[in-house]
């Protein structure tokens, strides 16, 4: 399988704990201006099983059908430009996909028997898979589409046996590591890297919009990491405590404390991490404003 991800798996050697597995989505949902033809103000959401959304084509060119019962509902159309093919990465200036010329993607939003003449968009790929043949198998993309240049939007989330790939966080004002910001990392601008120690000992990194973000999380010395358990913690795990410490780019804390959850874990057959989901939150250097962090790895 060829597999374009933005994410990147850093070696690892966990051995086997008791595992969640997550479950893929396949779903198409969408939000629309007041004004937007297409979407005439309105919001949607479709999913399988009770939906069905089928995607043909290639990376080239890529068309994703949404139907409900015997009615064909919507197609999307995503295309790279002439000659490449979609990875992740955020595409602008795109142009209705059949009719776009240049260098431009190709974009093409239809719906409830309205379409644009002409498209004024972008779109994000957060996370594309092939297989051996070309077709696509795995997509979790976000588009903006205009029917006209100043136009309102339509903007929707369509996605095809994808797991949730993202690093999420808020900072309150106050909060030395974070400085008050809010931010959430995906595919589509961000790599990701996660490796283990043992069963109790999880390392997982994101690198993208000029940051590079560690997060550290450990259960107290001999234990393993239990998923739903909420664990209080210090940055080195003294006195018993689980480890936590979160470092972003230029900083972190010489001394912390907070807690985190482990929502979901999974390993793969060797006993590599392969899908980690958890929520964490670190006061630094003994101040009460707190980091806010969401993780999303597959899971």
């Amino acid at each position: 399988m060829t597999g374009l991800l933005g994410a990147v798996a850093a070696p690892a050697h966990a051995a086997p704990a008791a595992d969640t597995t997550p479950q893929a989505s396949t779903s198409f949902r969408y939000t629309s201006e007041r004004g937007d033809w297409v979407g005439r103000g309105e919001t949607g959401s479709y999913a399988a099983p009770a939906d069905t959304l089928k995607a043909t084509g290639t990376a080239e060119y890529l068309t994703v059908q949404v139907s409900t019962g015997a009615l064909r509902s919507w197609t999307i159309e995503l295309a790279a430009p002439k000659g490449e093919t979609l990875h992740p990465g955020v595409y602008r200036d795109a142009e209705r996909a059949g009719f776009r010329t240049g260098r431009a993607p190709g974009l093409d939003v239809s719906g409830l028997g309205r379409g644009c003449n002409e498209v004024y968009g972008q779109f994000a790929i957060d996370q594309i898979e092939t297989d051996a043949s070309g077709a696509v198998t795995m997509l979790d993309a976000t588009f903006t589409q205009r029917c006209q240049e100043a136009a309102p939007a339509l903007n929707g989330t369509v996605k095809i046996n994808a797991h949730p790939l993202s690093y999420g966080y808020t900072s309150d004002e106050g909060d030395p590591l974070g400085g008050g910001r809010s931010d959430v990392h995906t595919g589509s601008t961000s790599l990701f890297t996660i490796a283990g120690t043992g069963v109790g000992h999880i390392d997982f990194g994101v690198t993208g919009k000029r940051q590079y973000w560690s997060v550290t999380m450990a259960a107290p010395d001999g234990e393993a990491v239990e998923v739903g358990k909420t664990y209080q913690a210090t940055r080195l795990g003294m006195d018993g405590t689980a480890t936590l410490d979160v470092s972003v780019t230029g900083g972190g804390c010489n001394e912390s404390r907070g807690e985190f959850t482990i929502t979901e874990l999974s390993h793969d057959a060797a006993g590599d991490i392969d899908a980690l989901a958890a929520t964490f939150t670190q006061h630094c250097e003994g101040v009460e404003p707190a980091l806010h962090g969401t993780i999303h790895y597959l899971a």
